[in-house]
This record gives structure tokens, sequence and C-alpha cells, in this order.
């Protein structure tokens, strides 16, 4: 194992921005407890660990959001308070969060200048400046996208990148990136991971938080790695292998991140034929059967959500039937998709997943609210052991039951979405980006639960822009390009680079 190192800095060289003995509790549970690292200008700072080892925590007191009940944090060697994250930002310290956080019915350009807009005479907003910043960072990343449009109705991956622009409109000293890459193509990972260069190379201090081991190894010069909201080390990056990355965020050795059982698939329970929708995808025919995994690849934006939430009924379509155990389903009706049988869990689960305000009982029951009402009321009592028999099995970190969901971390929002889909007892799972946002270990839990759902008969779609998980989960792919499946390969035939070249249409047979 490589060695720890628990300094908080180097010899002559103070850190642009530092935590040192941090610790910050809510109610009787510690989130975090005395962390320190430093962040050097110049340099990419990795900050891993499991969903709820303390790195949001961490993040919204640099952010301003919380201040720590005990130790220091120091901007240019001296300390600084932040009472609100107007004092962060005043103070050169600029966040993307794993969820984008857009004003939906303002523009592009007015959500990336929000709070800081060019103005006239007499205070009127100068809009043709405003539009003119947005080009200017947009052509800095290489994207097109429209400064004028709404940010309702954007991608996840385009919300991402318009965020991205925001912080770096604010020329901002350091830059925290909470899973940036999350829904982003590769495409899209190597031309922000040029920005993120380019901003390091000028003198930024970045700290970079992410699942994904190949970002952290190719990007960071550190990585320090968080457990129980406890720091277990802070080491150079070239310093650790994955394997020793693993063991130290989860407490031991990770056997099998892809526990594929083996399954002999049954009779054909989701039928898709002839699915069309102008402008989105078009002929797009598949079935599914009992006890198998079937995959849905490809670059964001090649219609692979859009395929699925139509099938669902979320989205409408212009063409093409649905069945399920032969039975045609009503387009454009979720309820007629839910009682057949058939479960989505989306791509955005806050937006379309969660209900934030609720409680995460209410959310894990909300489906099956009426299954569980006696003489039309709801029972608290049946509703909290539903809730508990769904979390537990899926192991969900949280403080009680009756806490809104909105106080959860990413990947236990993301398990409360799995719980609230699985509490139905689908005949056909759909999920979309299933472990998008969430660490290794909870990644193999929940890899692992799909397997075994499928064992028992289930027929699981799924949608993942993570080629290992595809790779390692799914008995056949179906490569999406442009709105068109293009390719549809068994397990055997599946590598990265059959999936990758008929993604690009590089040629791979359909």
């Amino acid at each position: 194992m490589a060695r720890q190192d628990r300094s908080t800095g180097e010899p002559g060289r103070v850190p642009l921005l530092e935590v040192r003995d941090v610790t910050k509790s809510f109610g009787a549970v510690a989130a975090v407890a005395g962390v320190s690292f430093p962040l050097y200008a110049g340099e990419t700072h990795a900050l891993v660990g499991e969903n709820g080892a303390g790195k949001s925590t961490i993040v919204k007191m640099l952010a301003g959001v919380h201040r720590p009940d005990a130790g220091t944090l120091l901007l240019d060697g001296e300390p600084v308070t932040f009472a609100s994250p107007a004092d962060a930002k005043a103070a050169g310290i600029a966040v993307i969060y794993q969820e984008p956080t857009l004003f939906p019915d303002l523009s592009v350009a007015e959500n990336i200048v929000m709070g800081r807009h060019p103005r006239r005479a007499f205070g009127r907003i100068a809009h043709p400046a405003v539009q003119a910043e947005a080009r200017r960072l947009f052509a800095r990343l290489g994207v097109r996208i429209d400064p004028a449009r709404p940010a309702r109705g954007l991608s996840i991956a385009d919300q991402q990148i318009v965020e991205i622009a925001k912080a770096l409109s604010a020329d901002a000293r350091v830059l925290i990136m909470d899973e940036p890459t999350a829904a982003l193509s590769l495409v899209e990972v190597e031309r922000l991971f040029s920005v993120v260069r380019t901003l390091r190379d000028e003198g930024a201090a970045i700290m970079f938080i992410s699942h994904r081991f190949e970002e952290i190894t190719e990007l960071c010069g550190r990585v320090t790695i968080l457990r129980d909201g406890r720091q277990v080390s802070t080491d150079p990056a070239g310093d650790l292998t994955v394997d020793d990355m693993v063991r130290r965020m989860v407490g031991r050795d990770l056997d099998a991140l892809f526990p594929k059982q083996d399954v002999e698939p049954g009779a054909v329970v989701l039928e898709v034929e002839n699915l069309s929708r102008a402008g989105v995808f078009r002929d797009i025919s598949f079935s599914v059967r009992a006890g198998e995994i079937v995959a849905f690849a490809g670059l964001v934006g090649s219609g692979r959500s859009e395929v699925v939430q139509a099938v669902f009924g979320v989205d409408e379509r212009d063409t093409g039937t649905v069945r399920l155990n032969g039975k045609r389903i009503r387009p454009r009706s979720p309820r007629a998709a839910m009682a057949a049988g058939m479960a989505l869990v989306p791509e955005d689960r806050r937006q379309q997943g969660l209900v934030m305000d609720l409680s995460i009982e209410r959310n894990v029951t909300l489906p099956r609210s009426r299954a569980l009402a006696r003489l039309g009321l709801l029972s608290g009592a049946g509703e909290r052991r539903e809730a508990r028999h769904w979390t537990e099995r899926l192991r969900t970190r949280y403080r009680r039951l009756t806490d809104a969901v909105g106080t959860l971390s990413g990947g236990n929002q993301q398990k409360v979405v799995l719980a609230k889909w699985l509490a139905t007892a689908p005949r056909v799972l759909i999920v979309d980006e299933p472990t998008r946002g969430i660490d290794v270990g909870t990644k193999a839990e929940v890899h692992r639960l799909m397997s075994e759902l499928a064992a028992e008969g289930v027929a699981v779609v799924m949608v993942s822009s993570e080629l290992p998980e595809v790779l390692g989960m799914a008995d056949r792919v179906l490569v999406m390009r442009e709105g068109r499946i293009v390719a549809e390969l068994p397990r055997a035939e599946a590598t990265e680079d059959s999936v990758m070249f008929a993604a690009m249409g590089q040629g791979a047979a359909a």
C-alpha cells in the first residue's frame, strides 16, 4: 500500500486554499471529523470516497453554505470565514455541483451571468453583452449551445456545460468540480479536461470529485481519500493504484464490480416495434426476454434516453407499438405502463425521479400509495415498513425515514429512486444511467441487485454512458447513433472497440 501522508502542505509552499482539522456535525451525526488537505495553485486535487463519506459537506463548507464546527479554512495562508455563498464567490471560489441548478425560464446566457449582468444607462441590462459573454465562453469550451434559448429542456450534458461556463465566467481562482463529467460523452469529457488543464496551467487550484478512477489518474496530481467522514490519506496520485483507492474508500477489497450471474433467458417480455419520433429517433425495434439485461450504448445525444422514455410513455412517439407480455401498452401513458408491470428509473433523479421536499419514506412508497392504503387512508406504519425494507436492502444511508429526501447525498438519492420502483415488483425494469454519480462500493451493490433481479426473471433495460458498466452487465448491447440502432452485439462480441466504432459511425456490423 502507498504511504499515507496526513500533512497539510509542503515546506516553503503556501496552499492557495487549505482545509485544516475541519469538523462538521448534523445533530448526533459527524459528517466530517478532523479533515485536513491543501489545494495548491496550478494543481488538480482529487477528493474521493463513497457516498456519505463527507465530500459534499466539505464542498458546502468551502462554498459558504455550511460553517465548520471546528477547524480552520485558510486562503493564501490566512484564516477565513465564509458567512454565505456570496462570501465564498467574492473570495474567488466557484463550485460546479453534481446536479445542475439553473433557472429554467431564463435564457442560457442569463443563467451564465446571473448576478453580474452587464448594464447600460439607467441600470438596463445590456443583452448584447450578455449574449457575447456566453458565446465567448462556449467558444472556449468548444461547444455549440444557443445563448438565447431557455434553459428549460436542456439535456443533462448541456446543463452541466452551462454550469461550467457560469463558473468560468466568474474568473475563480479556486474551482471545485463535483462529478462534472457524470453526464458527458467521451468527446465532451476530453474537451472539459482540456479546459481544466488550461485553468490549472494559468494558476487555478482545482478540487476534482469523481467516482471514475481513470479520470483521477489522468487529471489529478494529488488524492485525498475519505471514509465515514474521516480522512484516510492524502497522497500523490502517482503513488496510488486503483486497488489502493478502492480498498481505502470502502475498507475492504472489492472482489467484483460487475457481479453478473449467468441466466438462461426466458420468454420475450418486452417488444418494441418501429418506434419513431420526428427529429429524435426512428425505426427503433428490439425485444427483451425474462432474465435478460439489454443495454443501450452510444454517445450523449444519440437518442438513448428519449427512446426508453417513449417506451415508458413519458415522451410521445409518432409511430410504433410497445407490448408487454404480448399486450399492447397505450402510448403517452406512464400509468398504463406501470399497471402492466413496467418501471423507469430516470436519468435526472432530482427533476424526474424524486419529490425533493417529501420524506424518504413517502418517495419510496409513492407508486404504491393505493396498495398501501386501507379504506382510502394511507397507513403510516405500512408506509414506513415498506420504505425501511427497501432502503435497508439498498443499504441507504440516512438519519430518519421522515427526513426530506433532499437532505441525502446524491448517491443515496439514487438508491431511493431505485427503491421506489423496485417496490412495485416490476416485470420490466428500465434504468437510465443507474450508477451516475455513485461511488464504487455502491455501484457494485446496484450491479448485484440488477443481476439478482434478472436471475428472478425480471427483464432489464439499461442505458449507460459508462462502457465498463455496459460490457460488464449486459447480455446484449444495442448501440445507437443519431437516433437509430446501428449495431446489436451479443455479450461475447461486445468490446470497447466494437461499441465505440459503432457509436461513432466507424463501421461495426449490425
